[in-house]
């Protein structure tokens, strides 16, 4: 079958490059294509998708009139504007790694690189029209949500001997046996495909239905192969980040997810797992980071709103109160004021006043100016009901830091029980990041700059118990301050040393791989080698 049967296919064009649009025309009018629209812009393409139902749509990924072509591909799946029966084509003239994998992972029909020859084009078409005449009823009853229908009909094409698409076919079947939570089917299936043929799509299908029958171990072994060949390294990867979060390996499953959102920066979703997990390991730098890049991809996206903004900030004040660097502090400072002024122009009539105070106390915190921060925070009316939980979240941290520990607790567990009653507002991590923040609040009193000031003025007066245990309770929320580790690690070197008290290979042992792991400048480097010297001249280790 030639691309001649098609030539009446109803297709859109979405290209705002005046001279790549008349290619395409060119191109399309030469192949005999008749019903052909066009958009120059990701706008123009939703109202036309509102309107039409398109056969085929060919979209280029470097739009920079509000939405790109990622923007726009991700909001026409979400919204349903097109159907599983269209196909769409990626075109780009960029092929950076990372454009490459983010747009893989929505899984466009076809992605073609420009500049492009008519017959490569052709080829495209040809391959991805046919394919989906040939499914179209399959496609239709999937996009329907009718999975036991497009089941049947599977198995009666796939009972047909040398049916031309049936990988697709099969790889349709095995995603619908896992919708249906049919596992013990999925898994038979999968392991009967690989038999026929090494799918990487069956293998990674049989590693979903592993773990939704909590068969965790295989899964596992099963993704540290694939984490080894670079086709399968991202989605093994993003699988492996979320069986480790599932076993509550917290700091494997952040290096996982850090890693994919290195490769394919763009996922939101996985960015925003990213975040909660590096909060629940205390890691506040690398959930900041990852609220900065939700920030930047998700502006005009379907993601887009003023928690991207507000979480940003909250984010940045968390790091730089963790933080001893001031020129790190300083940039947050004004990286904050952006984000809130990105806000106010993006959303000018969102209602979050409330929220945007709780920052400002916050940061008038950050800054030592504690006065304007309580008077701010005293201004702000008790909400009978919760209407943002990360909203809430921050003001119970404010509360916190600013000394109104029975009213953090209070907001805490007002958190807490909203979110038992209200599930679909938090997900499993989300809750224990909260339950985690209320009891290291309420044994700690103190903010983490007063913390560490108090620890550093205990030691400096020879109070070694007193220091040790507060730098104790400073590193337990801030585990990856070198100087915090540092200042740890030599209290308990001479409360040892000085006091004869019992040494903590433990705690110990914590502090070593917060420095090993961490950048240290030159000082910091002198310091914990004449550290490491003194605890052999005490005759101690780590073990």
């Amino acid at each position: 079958m030639s691309i001649q049967p098609f030539v009446n296919a109803k297709i859109l064009i979405v290209e705002e490059q005046p001279l790549a649009l008349s290619y395409m025309r060119r191109s399309l009018e030469q192949l005999s294509f008749r019903d052909i629209q066009f958009a120059d812009s990701a706008a123009a393409a939703k109202e036309s998708c509102k309107i039409h139902n398109f056969e085929l749509i060919i979209c280029s990924f470097d739009l920079t009139n509000g939405q790109d072509g990622y923007q726009l591909y991700e909001e026409l799946k979400h919204k349903k504007l097109i159907r599983k029966t269209t196909a769409f084509i990626f075109v780009s003239a960029e092929t950076s790694p990372s454009v490459v994998h983010s747009i893989l992972e929505l899984n466009p029909d076809e992605f073609l690189v420009k500049p492009f020859s008519i017959k490569e084009l052709k080829t495209r078409i040809d391959r991805v029209l046919k394919r989906k005449h040939a499914l179209k009823n399959v496609y239709a009853l999937i996009d329907d949500g009718n999975d036991s229908k497009a089941l049947k009909l599977i198995d009666a094409a796939l009972d047909k001997q040398d049916h031309a698409y049936s990988p697709i076919l099969l790889k349709l079947k095995g995603e619908i046996l896992l919708r249906l939570k049919r596992i013990d089917d999925a898994k038979h299936f999968y392991k009967s495909a690989l038999e026929l043929q090494k799918f990487t799509w069956a293998k990674i299908g049989l590693i979903e239905a592993l773990i939704l029958n909590n068969e965790d171990t295989l899964a596992q072994r099963m993704l540290e192969n694939m984490i080894e060949q670079p086709e399968t390294r991202l989605v093994a990867l993003d699988l492996l980040g979320k069986l480790e979060v599932k076993l509550n390996m917290l700091e494997q499953a952040q290096e996982r997810l850090q890693e994919a959102s290195q490769i394919a920066p763009r996922n939101i979703d996985r960015q925003k797992s990213l975040g909660r997990i590096a909060s629940l390991n205390h890691d506040y730098e690398s959930n900041y980071n990852a609220m900065k890049e939700i920030a930047h991809y998700a502006r005009n996206s379907i993601h887009d709103g003023p928690d991207v903004y507000l979480n940003a900030v909250r984010a940045g004040i968390d790091f730089a109160l963790t933080t001893d660097q001031s020129d790190q502090i300083h940039r947050i400072t004004r990286q904050s004021q952006q984000y809130l002024g990105d806000l106010k122009k993006q959303f000018p009539d969102a209602s979050n006043q409330a929220q945007i105070d709780v920052l400002h106390a916050r940061i008038h915190y950050l800054k030592d100016e504690s006065k304007k921060a309580r008077q701010l925070i005293e201004q702000l009316d008790d909400e009978p009901t919760i209407k943002s939980v990360d909203g809430a979240l921050d003001k119970a941290k404010a509360f916190h830091e600013l000394g109104f520990h029975n009213k953090a607790q209070t907001m805490f567990t007002q958190i807490i029980d909203h979110c038992k009653h209200h599930q679909q507002v938090s997900d499993p991590i989300t809750m224990r990041y909260i339950e985690q923040q209320q009891k290291e609040r309420k044994d700690i009193t103190m903010g983490p700059k007063e913390l560490n000031n108090h620890a550093v003025t205990q030691f400096k007066r020879g109070q070694l118990q007193v220091a040790m245990e507060a730098f104790t309770q400073a590193f337990r929320i801030m585990p990856k301050n070198a100087s915090i580790a540092l200042n740890l690690l030599q209290c308990m070197l001479d409360h040892t040393g000085k006091s004869g008290g019992t040494f903590n290979s433990t705690l110990a042992k914590k502090c070593y791989k917060t420095l090993s792991t961490m950048p240290l400048d030159a000082e910091q480097h002198q310091r914990f080698a004449k550290l490491l010297a003194h605890m052999q001249e005490l005759g101690l280790s780590l073990d």
